[in-house]
């Protein structure tokens, strides 16, 4: 009988231990997970803990930021070790350690002590680390600073995509690379014919006389021996829905333009930036011929450029791209996340009325229509939105005011 009631005593303190296990969870860098090109240069460290047992607290904490995943594996916190903080704080912690470089990688990890006992070390995460400032960028703004033919600098704007590549060719082995963009209004960046990131609309909006953001994107997979970048450089809110019209209140900041530094570093140690510059070609002779927030867009399939992020395109009709205008704004990294999909919805009806379909979601939502056409060349295919119907079935577009939304 005692020996029973040992052992169940014993089986009691080994699941006691099971429930009272302490987690570290939910790293986070600026309040990112892992966040690619922050600017700061005393990022503040934070988590988070969890554990099944109730009236944890957290006494202590000790943070490792390595320079290498292996050496943090190793225990070795080469660019800063805080040792033992008593301490219960577990958010804003501010970095203490060497000073940062620009265009690096870290690596940090992190246990603490609690009144429950202590825990192991979190699992890793990381952070990378932008261009701090003017100095540390390379290159040129380029564009176009002014209209091309078919544009309308009018109260309902229209002003064609702006197209730009380049090919490049890398001679050593690639340990790392990484792409900062600037594309103002809005861009879409394309490696080797692949699309970066899973970013849309980007960068986010700001008011540009004070601010530019750029994003930051690790590309080391996609790079190869002969290599070409495309940049489609839409409108946004830089240059704005409404031209010509109350200035006063819609203000604009220019033609869309491109700032992009592509920074390689080489297995050798060595390093080489392909940066904007007047080398690169451009073109507005592509499928967008207009991109309007306020009034939609006009594609034309007709003037599709083929594979023109990839090798060997043939851009001979392009023209030289220019060097424009240096935005006000001061240029920033883009410290939140970006705007991305997260849903794909079907029409929960679709009903003819006259010569048109109505296509009810059935819920507001931002976004786009994907559909597949069967047509011939010339043909045109005409989309309104809107947000609710009328008696009739039409759409009630009366809150647009003058928004075409088409």
């Amino acid at each position: 009988m005692n020996k029973r009631i040992v052992s169940f005593f014993f089986l009691l303190l080994f699941t006691g231990s099971i429930y009272a296990a302490i987690d570290i969870t939910d790293l986070r860098t600026e309040l990112l997970k892992s966040p690619e090109g922050i600017d700061v240069r005393q990022p503040r460290l934070s988590w988070r803990i969890e554990s099944d047992e109730q009236n944890v607290i957290q006494t202590a904490y000790h943070i490792l930021v390595a320079s290498s995943p292996e050496l943090l594996e190793q225990g070795k916190g080469d660019i800063w070790d805080s040792g033992k903080i008593e301490s219960d704080a577990s958010q804003w912690i501010t970095y203490q350690g060497k000073t940062l470089k620009r265009n690096a990688s870290y690596y940090w990890k992190v246990k603490i002590d609690t009144n429950k006992g202590a825990t192991n070390w979190s699992a890793p995460a990381f952070w990378t680390t932008g261009l701090f400032n003017e100095a540390d960028w390379q290159g040129q703004w380029i564009g176009l600073d002014r209209a091309a033919p078919g544009d309308s600098e009018t109260q309902w704007s229209r002003l064609a995509a702006r197209y730009l590549r380049k090919e490049f060719a890398l001679k050593k082995g690639v340990k790392r690379a990484t792409v900062h963009i600037a594309g103002m209004g809005l861009y879409e960046l394309f490696i080797n014919g692949q699309r970066i990131g899973n970013q849309v609309l980007a960068p986010a909006p700001t008011d540009y006389r004070k601010t530019i953001l750029y994003n930051t994107y690790d590309v080391t997979s996609l790079l190869q021996a002969e290599n070409a970048m495309g940049v489609t450089l839409g409108n946004g809110r830089f240059y704005t829905m409404r031209q010509n019209y109350k200035p006063y209140k819609i203000p604009t900041f220019g033609y869309p333009k491109l700032r992009l530094n592509l920074i390689v570093e080489y297995a050798d140690g060595s390093k080489e930036t392909i940066a904007t510059n007047t080398s690169w070609k451009l073109t507005t002779e592509g499928p967008i011929r207009s991109n309007n927030e306020y009034d939609g867009e006009e594609y034309d399939a007709r003037k599709e450029l083929g594979d023109w992020t990839q090798t060997g395109y043939d851009d001979k009709d392009w023209m030289q791209a220019q060097r424009v205008s240096i935005p006000s704004g001061t240029l920033r990294a883009q410290m939140m996340p970006g705007m991305k999909v997260t849903e794909t919805l079907k029409p929960v009806s679709i009903k003819k009325l006259g010569s048109k379909y109505i296509l009810d979601i059935g819920q507001n939502m931002a976004g786009w229509v994907r559909f597949r056409i069967k047509g011939q060349a010339g043909d045109s295919i005409r989309l309104r939105f809107a947000e609710s119907l009328q008696d009739n079935g039409e759409l009630y577009t009366r809150n647009f005011r003058d928004a075409r939304s088409t």
